[in-house]
C-alpha cells in the first residue's frame, strides 16, 4: 500500500502563530500595492501612484488576496470550503511563494533598471518585508511533501450537485482560463509578462495541491460533450477579446506550432522514433502550398483553390514521409536520429539550391517564394475584414479560426489513432520493439505508418503557415534557430509538455513560442534557457508538465510500506 508523507511545517512554530503571521503578512502585502513603489515613471507600469495599484502591483495584490482566501478556506470558513478539498495548507504555501517571487522580482527589476535601491519608495520596502513575512508564516504551516502522484490519498467525496450546477462550474472554469490567457498574451511589456508567469506557475501548483484540478477533471470526465463544447467556444471567442491583430497573430503561430508538435508526438510520443528533422515536413507542405496557390513568384504559375492546395501540401508531405522513412526506419535509436537530422539539413540545402543556377528553377533558392496570396473559400477572403452578423473579424482572426479547426482535426486524428489497435501497437514498439515483433507486430510497417501520419499532419499545418507568413524561405526550416518552429523546439515542446499526451505538446509549444515572443531579451539565449529548462525538468519531472499516466508510474516508483502479517489466532482448548 502507498503511504503519503505526513504534513510537517518547514519552520517549527505553533499553528496559531503561523496562521496569524500569514494573515497579517498577506494583508500588509495587499495594502502595500496601494502605495508608491518608486518615484519615477521610467519603470513601466507607473508604480508611482498612491491610492490604487498598477502594473506589476496588480499581480502582487492578486497573489496576496488568493493567499488570504486559500488560508480562510483551510479554516473551513463557510462559503470557501470548496476551494480546498484536500484541507491542506500546502496551497497557501505555494501562493505565498508566488506572491514573494512576483513582488521581489518587481523590486529587483526596478533597482537594476533604474540604478539602485535608492529608486524604491517606502511602499516598495513594505511590500518586500510583508511578502517575506507571508512566506515565513506559510512555511510554518503544515506542509505535505508528496513526491509522487501515486502516494497521494484520494480526496473525500464531494457534495452532490445538480447537473446544471456542474455544467456552470465547467463553463466558469473555461471562462476563467480564457481571461487568464488573454491577460497573459496581452501583457504590454516583458517585466509584466515575467511576473505573470511567476504568479501563474505557483497558482497552478496551488490548484493541484488543493485538489481543485482533480475535482474539475472528474466533472469534465462526467460531462465530456459539454466540456468539449465549452472548450471550443472559449477558444473561438479569443479573437473577440482583441482589438488588433498583434496578439491574434501570436496565437495563430502558437496554433501552427502546436499542431506540428502534436504531429511529432505521433512519431516520438507514441511510436518512440526520435526524429530530429521533422520540421522539413512542415517545409514540404509550406513550399507546396506556395507553389500552387498562385504566388507571382511561383515557378509553376498555377492557382489551386484552397481545398486543393491543402490536400496537395499534405499529400506531398505524406510522399516525402514514405520516401524518407522506407529506407531509414530499419535503423534504431541514435542512428535513426542522425539520419533524420541529415534529412532535415538536406531539405534546407536542396530548396536553397533550386534556383535555376545550382539546380532546377523551382523554389527561387535563398530568396524563397514571396507574395503568397491570402486564402479564399468562395467569396470569403481571409485577408480582409469579415462581418458575421454583429461580429467583425480581422484578417488574422480569420486565420486563427481556420487554424483552430485544423488543430481540432489533428487532435481528433491523434486521439483516434492513439486509442486504436494501431496506436496500441505503436506503444508496444516504443516500449520494446523486440518483444512487440515476437508477439507478431510488423514493426517496420507500423513505424512507417507513424512516420507518414506525422509527416501528413505537419504538411497540413505548413499549408496554412505559408499563407499566414506570406512567404517561405529556407532559413525558416532549420534544426535550431532563433525563431520557432524548428526541429529542436518541436522536440523540446513534446518532451517538456509530456510525450504521448494531447494537452502536453499543445502546452509545451505554447510556452516555447510565447516566452520568446514576449521576452525579447531572450532572443540570444533561447537555446541556453531551454537547455536549462530541460535539465531541471528531467531532474524534477521527467514525465513532462502534463504526464502520461503510464510514463508517470514508470518514472516514479510508489513508496510502499510492508504490512505486518496478522497474528494467528490461538487454538482454543476445551
Amino acid at each position: 500500500m502507498t503511504t503519503p508523507t505526513p504534513a510537517t511545517p518547514l519552520i517549527p512554530l505553533p499553528l496559531t502563530i503561523a496562521r496569524a503571521l500569514t494573515t497579517a503578512g498577506a494583508a500588509l502585502t495587499a495594502l502595500s500595492t496601494f502605495l508608491a513603489w518608486t518615484w519615477t515613471k521610467a519603470f513601466p507600469g507607473n508604480l508611482t501612484v498612491t491610492g490604487y495599484p498598477g502594473g506589476l502591483q496588480l499581480l502582487t495584490l492578486t497573489g496576496a488576496l488568493l493567499t488570504l482566501i486559500q488560508l480562510l478556506a483551510t479554516w473551513n470558513t463557510p462559503g470557501l470550503r470548496w476551494l480546498s478539498p484536500t484541507r491542506s495548507h500546502t496551497p497557501t504555501t505555494y501562493l505565498a511563494a508566488g506572491t514573494l517571487a512576483t513582488t521581489w522580482y518587481t523590486l529587483i527589476a526596478i533597482s537594476v533598471q533604474l540604478g539602485g535601491l535608492a529608486n524604491l519608495e517606502p511602499g516598495g520596502y513594505l511590500a518586500a518585508a510583508a511578502a517575506l513575512l507571508t512566506l515565513a508564516g506559510a512555511l510554518a504551516l503544515p506542509f505535505e511533501r508528496r513526491p509522487t502522484h501515486a502516494a497521494r490519498t484520494p480526496l473525500p467525496p464531494p457534495r452532490p450537485l445538480p447537473a446544471w450546477a456542474e455544467i456552470l462550474i465547467i463553463a466558469a472554469a473555461f471562462a476563467l482560463a480564457l481571461s487568464v490567457l488573454t491577460y497573459g498574451i496581452g501583457t504590454a511589456y516583458g517585466e509584466l509578462f515575467t511576473g505573470f508567469l511567476l504568479l501563474t506557475g505557483f497558482a497552478t501548483a496551488a490548484l493541484f495541491a488543493a485538489g481543485l484540478i482533480t475535482r474539475l477533471s472528474a466533472l469534465t470526465h462526467k460531462h465530456r460533450n459539454i466540456t468539449v463544447t465549452a472548450a471550443f467556444i472559449a477558444a473561438a471567442a479569443f479573437p473577440l477579446t482583441q482589438d488588433t491583430d498583434e496578439y491574434t497573430l501570436i496565437v495563430v503561430n502558437i496554433l501552427i506550432f502546436s499542431t506540428v508538435a502534436l504531429g511529432l508526438n505521433v512519431v516520438v510520443g507514441l511510436a518512440g522514433l526520435l526524429d530530429l528533422g521533422y520540421v522539413a515536413f512542415l517545409g514540404v507542405g509550406a513550399y507546396t502550398a506556395a507553389l500552387v496557390s498562385g504566388s507571382t513568384a511561383s515557378t509553376l504559375h498555377i492557382h489551386f483553390p484552397f481545398w486543393a492546395a491543402v490536400l496537395t501540401g499534405a499529400a506531398a508531405s505524406l510522399v516525402f514521409g514514405v520516401v524518407i522513412g522506407a529506407p531509414t526506419l530499419r535503423l534504431r535509436g541514435d542512428y535513426l536520429a542522425i539520419v533524420t537530422l541529415g534529412f532535415g539539413e538536406i531539405f534546407r540545402i536542396t530548396v536553397g539550391n533550386l534556383n535555376g543556377e545550382s539546380g532546377p528553377s523551382l523554389t527561387n533558392g535563398p530568396n524563397g517564394i514571396p507574395n503568397i496570396p491570402d486564402l479564399a473559400i468562395g467569396n470569403y477572403n481571409f485577408g480582409e475584414k469579415q462581418k458575421l452578423g454583429f461580429i467583425t473579424l480581422n484578417p488574422f482572426a480569420n486565420y486563427y479560426l481556420l487554424m483552430l479547426l485544423v488543430t481540432v482535426l489533428v487532435v481528433l486524428v491523434f486521439s483516434r489513432a492513439g486509442n486504436s489497435r494501431i496506436g496500441r501497437a505503436w506503444i508496444a514498439i516504443r516500449e520494446d520493439e523486440t518483444a512487440a515483433t515476437a508477439m507478431g507486430i510488423n514493426g517496420f510497417r507500423l513505424k512507417l505508418l507513424a512516420f507518414a501520419l506525422g509527416a501528413t499532419l505537419a504538411g497540413l499545418a505548413g499549408t496554412v503557415q505559408a499563407h499566414v507568413a506570406y512567404t517561405v524561405v529556407p532559413e525558416q526550416y532549420v534544426f535550431a534557430g532563433p525563431v520557432p518552429p524548428n526541429s529542436a523546439f518541436l522536440l523540446a515542446a513534446v518532451i517538456l509538455g509530456g510525450m504521448g499526451t494531447i494537452t502536453g505538446p499543445l502546452l509545451g509549444a505554447a510556452l516555447l513560442y510565447l516566452i520568446p515572443a514576449k521576452l525579447q531579451f531572450l532572443q540570444d539565449y533561447q537555446l541556453l534557457t531551454f537547455g536549462i529548462a530541460l535539465i531541471l525538468l528531467m531532474r524534477f519531472r521527467p514525465e513532462g508538465i502534463i504526464p502520461n499516466r503510464r510514463q508517470q508510474l514508470e518514472f516514479h516508483e510508489p513508496t510502499t510500506t510492508a504490512t505486518p502479517p496478522a497474528p494467528k489466532a490461538e487454538a482454543q482448548t476445551s
